[in-house]
């Protein structure tokens, strides 16, 4: 049935922060794939009303994190193995172009920005700090993909980022990838300070592979265990 009133200021104000939980309950694995999302725990566990919860999980589908099927409801998305290969095959090709447009050597201030999130995803990553990690992360690569001039190619890789939110979470839980990411940045960093565009374009090809490679092998496993 359609609402007969406007939400209130404080389920405006809720909205936003129910979406950014559940997003990193589903990175962090927290929430599973096929995981289905019960509207009357998520309005006990946040303590609002049904329909600010169906708007996040309205917003969620957007994100392409959870999906929603009749006289079923709200499933955290799941991938088949060519769904992961093409997703990342796509974020390949728009992260390498914006690499590839980037003036070099990159203007002091950009870089000099870019460096200073890194520090701070440094500290999260010494911290174990989960969620620091992961949104000084989105912002080191906001940022950098920014410098490259192009704002709709940049609403693109940040679409197809947050697309596989729900594929990136058995690395982001690994200190061994997060650690790998965090050289990875710095070398992005020098690649940017030096101009070399060769380094810059093979960087952000290989950033993205550990967490494809981590959610294929998670499903060749679950593959054989029930085979």
């Amino acid at each position: 049935m359609p609402r007969t009133a406007a939400p209130s200021p404080a389920e405006e104000a809720a909205l936003p922060q129910i979406v950014a939980a559940l997003e990193e309950d589903i990175v962090f694995g927290r929430l599973h794939p096929r995981e289905r999302l019960v509207e009357d725990s998520l309005m006990a566990r946040f303590g609002v009303k049904r329909h600010v919860v169906r708007d996040a999980l309205a917003a969620l589908d957007r994100m392409g994190l959870v999906e929603r099927r009749k006289n079923v409801g709200a499933l955290v998305r799941s991938f088949s193995a060519r769904e992961v290969t093409e997703l990342y095959a796509l974020r390949s090709l728009l992260e390498t172009e914006a690499a590839r447009l980037i003036p070099l050597p990159a203007g002091k201030a950009g870089v000099q920005a870019l460096a200073e999130i890194q520090q701070a995803h440094d500290a999260a990553v010494a911290a174990g700090d989960a969620r620091g990690v992961f949104r000084s992360n989105l912002a080191f690569h906001e940022a950098l993909f920014s410098m490259a001039g192009h704002e709709v190619l940049q609403q693109a890789i940040a679409e197809y980022a947050r697309r596989t939110h729900a594929i990136r979470f058995q690395s982001l839980v690994s200190a061994a990838y997060r650690e790998r990411a965090r050289l990875e940045h710095w070398k992005i960093i020098k690649a940017l300070r030096k101009g070399d565009r060769e380094a810059l374009v093979a960087l952000c090809a290989q950033h993205l592979l550990p967490s494809r490679d981590a959610y294929l092998a998670v499903q060749q496993s679950s593959g054989a265990a029930a085979a």
